[in-house]
């Protein structure tokens, strides 16, 4: 009786496995890799005021980079986990004398660092509508004055994202998406050229992006 009992249950498993498998979409399964560009927005929040050419005013630039992940889709249902290194255009040049910028004559957008996962359902056999969170850490690039020696510094700005995207699967492998991000930095340290860094210190930034991608899947 132990015998027979083993026997179906190993049957069973046997069974089960290639239905699950089936359920697998190999078309939004396995690792990727990504090239990411589009708008780079970036801007004081709510809680804040800025003199930048006026109160509250976004500096726009291009966002580029690079992705990776790793996803897994069974049946309709997709989760996966994913990180970016980007870089960005947007800058902003003023009067390094004018007192209301604080002696900062140029202020750049860096690299940012993203980690988070994400979530999504298939919208049709080869679409996918899904939703995305995590941790972003970016840079600014800064070159300040005080009226005749310029000093290049750097702040770093944590925070969250949000985001939300369509992908489009092309083939077995190939796929491009478009996303819509929105990151908030809460807090942030100030690293000058000599390599000191200061203690962490609450902000309130603001950043919109809209991204094309395209990639391979492995």
């Amino acid at each position: 009786m132990r015998t027979l009992i083993l026997g179906l249950a190993a049957a069973g498993t046997m069974l089960a496995t290639p239905a699950f498998a089936q359920d697998v979409n190999p078309a939004f399964t396995g690792f990727r890799v990504g090239a990411l560009a589009g708008y780079d927005g970036i801007r004081p929040g709510s809680t804040e005021d800025s003199d930048l050419d006026g109160d509250n005013q976004t500096v726009n630039g291009m966002v580029y980079g690079v992705d990776a992940g790793y996803d897994f889709a069974l049946s309709n249902f997709l989760i996966g986990v994913e990180g970016e290194y980007t870089g960005s255009t947007g800058k902003v040049e003023t009067a390094r004398t004018d007192p209301n910028f604080f002696g900062f004559g140029s202020v750049k957008t860096g690299r940012d660092l993203y980690v988070g996962a994400r979530a999504g359902l298939m919208a049709g056999p080869q679409t996918l509508v899904y939703a995305k969170g995590g941790y972003t850490n970016a840079r600014l690039n800064v070159v300040a004055s005080d009226g005749s020696v310029d000093t290049r510094e750097n702040f770093e700005l944590n925070g969250y994202r949000l985001g939300a995207g369509v992908e489009q699967s092309l083939g077995n492998r190939a796929y491009a998406k478009l996303e819509y991000r929105y990151s908030n930095y809460n807090n942030a340290d100030f690293q000058a050229r000599n390599g000191s860094v200061t203690s962490q210190f609450d902000i309130d930034t603001d950043r919109h992006q809209v991204v094309a991608g395209v990639g391979i899947r492995f």
